[in-house]
């Protein structure tokens, strides 16, 4: 069977991927009444007087919601909520084995920004943390946007900073072994959606030299195409040789690829034009150029999104540990500083003398990553308090 057919059958099985597990058996009329009426009142008193209990005295402290419209799943579009209730279901399962975190799938039957952002807000008592999944650009910049100006809690697109993230450390560590220098790397960005604008506006905040940004168009240009706001910050911060053309024009003498769009854009004789090229064609679940091809045009180091290649590019490397971080600190939001340091943190766990072109990242399975993530989180938390 293929791995569908092999899934499709797994689901069916499973008839949902998470479960409630209750933490406390009810067997005798003393537990009921502790667990439940009337003694449950106490807990209730306290937190009614001071609502930071409710991290304590309740499972809030290690909860996240895990929340999309179903507008943008993993490539397959705008299919809608409860089409994307199995990928939520997945990521929620992810958040629990890797990094011990407790999440929930919330599928909102809208694409109304106000609608969205008032419902997660009036539930966003119950959680300690929000994870947005799935939501359609430029709709969840403003979504996130406002939900941080609202909540006291992380709000994190993991669509945008969870990639990233990821990006970010695969790109530290194919610069060191392709001796590269991070701060005078020219890297070309290819989608400007949520994530490549996130890839953008990190890499930025890391201190990357010069960044070029194309889209289906070619490299932006605000004086000849309709951006939008973000597209059009970043259009002012990059580009510093002020290059035109198409994605080929923008590849050459470029240092670094980094495809967050489509398959089949990139060929060899492309990256032939590159400087000894980092290339991460990370289109899903076909690159922008496969690795063969890229290797054959004389990239140095390749990654993907996928798992049947070296280098893979999985995000799953950073939510649960920034999330589990986040929440032990009882951060309020996820800062720049602690998604920087999060990406340093992946970086590390390739020691030198284990870093080679084809083992730039620990595997996507490793599950002391979560840890060594969160112990960074907390970290540059606590340095800004």
């Amino acid at each position: 069977m293929s791995v569908y057919d092999e899934s499709m059958k797994l689901h069916e099985e499973l008839q949902g991927k998470i479960e409630v597990v209750s933490r406390k058996q009810v067997n005798t009329k003393e537990e009921l009444s502790l667990v439940y009426t009337p003694g449950v009142a106490a807990a209730c008193k306290a937190i009614e007087k001071d609502e930071e209990l409710s991290y304590t005295l309740t499972r809030r402290g290690h909860m996240v919601a895990v929340i999309t419209d179903g507008s943008a799943v993993l490539g397959l579009g705008n299919i809608g909520p409860c089409a994307g209730m199995p990928v939520m279901e997945g990521k929620c399962a992810l958040f629990k084995e890797f990094g011990d975190v407790d999440a929930f799938p919330l599928c909102i039957d809208s694409t109304n920004v106000d609608e969205i952002v008032q419902a997660i807000a009036l539930i966003s008592k119950s959680f300690g943390g929000i994870n947005l999944e799935d939501i359609a650009a430029p709709r969840c910049f403003e979504i996130e946007k406002r939900l941080k100006e609202t909540l006291d809690i992380p709000v994190f697109h993991d669509d945008q900073h969870g990639t990233a993230i990821v990006v970010a450390a695969a790109l530290l560590n194919a610069c060191k072994v392709s001796n590269k220098s991070f701060e005078h790397a020219t890297i070309v960005i290819n989608g400007c959606g949520a994530a490549g604008c996130a890839i953008a506006t990190l890499l930025l905040k890391m201190g990357i030299h010069d960044l070029i940004l194309c889209d289906k168009d070619g490299i932006l240009d605000p004086e000849t195409q309709q951006l939008n706001p973000a597209q059009l910050a970043l259009a002012q911060q990059t580009n510093k040789n002020n290059r035109k053309g198409l994605l080929k024009d923008a590849l050459v003498d470029a240092d670094g690829f980094i495809g967050v769009s489509r398959a089949n854009l990139v060929t060899p004789q492309m990256v032939a034009t590159m400087n000894d090229g980092i290339v991460f064609a990370m289109a899903n679940p076909s690159p922008e150029i496969l690795p063969e091809d890229a290797l054959k045009g004389g990239a140095k180091v390749v990654g993907t999104g996928r798992s049947d290649y070296p280098n893979q590019i999985n995000n799953v490397l950073v939510f649960p540990g920034i999330f589990k971080g986040a929440l032990q600190a009882r951060a309020k939001e996820i800062t720049d500083e602690m998604q920087i340091a999060s990406a340093y943190a992946i970086a590390s766990m390739i020691s030198d003398e284990e870093l080679t072109p084809t083992n730039i990242l620990p595997s996507a399975l490793n599950k002391e990553v979560a840890d060594v993530v969160a112990a960074q989180v907390v970290k540059a938390w606590e340095a800004t308090q």
